[in-house]
């Protein structure tokens, strides 16, 4: 993966100098980046999930444009090692830090899009984000309570919990109450349905929302 080529180097000079380097450094273009990247992202998931609805769709976005997802990205290009940092920050190993990476490809973004415009700003965007797209889709189609355990299994964490609370009602329209707990990251949420199954898939849902897991 690659940064790609400037016509001005000097903007991507000041993309890659931290605060603590002095001026110029990267904070506006942190600020503009940031929005820059919430419109591409938004745009292609839009494209991708035309059955999404608002919610879905923001927690989609807040996966992607994470802090962590950010940094990810920014060690994939390689950033860490061309940052320009005060020696504070230097000598602290601010260059590992995920908000300063993250900062940097925001920075980044921006300084493509004012030296080279808006279409490569997205393209760029898209090809350096498109593992945490792609991933977006490879989780679409599963059920909540499988990607609550696959979630929890990629981190080695023990797997949730489901608790049958209480069944009330007649027979033909009987309300399930079940609580989905996990160890860690501790939570605990309680949730109906007109079966026990799907009283713990709506319980596993809440829980991958708390967690900012997408839909």
């Amino acid at each position: 993966m690659s940064l790609g080529d400037f016509h001005d180097e000097g903007l991507l000079r000041q993309a890659l100098t931290h605060r603590s380097a002095g001026r110029p450094n990267n904070e506006r273009l942190e600020f503009f980046g940031d929005a820059l990247l919430d419109l591409v992202i938004s745009e292609s998931l839009l494209e991708r999930h035309p059955r999404a609805d608002e919610g879905a769709l923001t927690r989609m976005r807040a996966s992607v444009v994470r802090e962590s997802s950010l940094a990810g990205v920014a060690r994939r290009l390689g950033l860490g090692n061309r940052l320009i940092l005060g020696s504070g920050e230097l000598k602290s190993g601010g260059y590992r830090r995920d908000s300063i990476l993250a900062d940097a490809v925001e920075a980044v973004i921006a300084a493509v899009y004012f030296d080279q415009g808006f279409d490569e700003a997205r393209r760029r965007v898209l090809g350096w984000f498109a593992p945490e797209l792609d991933r977006l889709n490879l989780d679409a189609g599963k059920d909540p309570k499988t990607r609550l355990q696959e979630w929890l299994q990629a981190r080695q964490l023990a797997l949730p919990e489901y608790e049958l609370l209480s069944a009330e009602g007649p027979d033909h329209a009987q309300v399930f109450r079940v609580r989905c707990s996990l160890a860690a990251p501790q939570h605990a949420i309680e949730a109906v349905g007109g079966s026990r199954r799907a009283a713990e898939q709506s319980a596993a849902q809440q829980v991958l929302e708390q967690l900012e897991v997408p839909a």
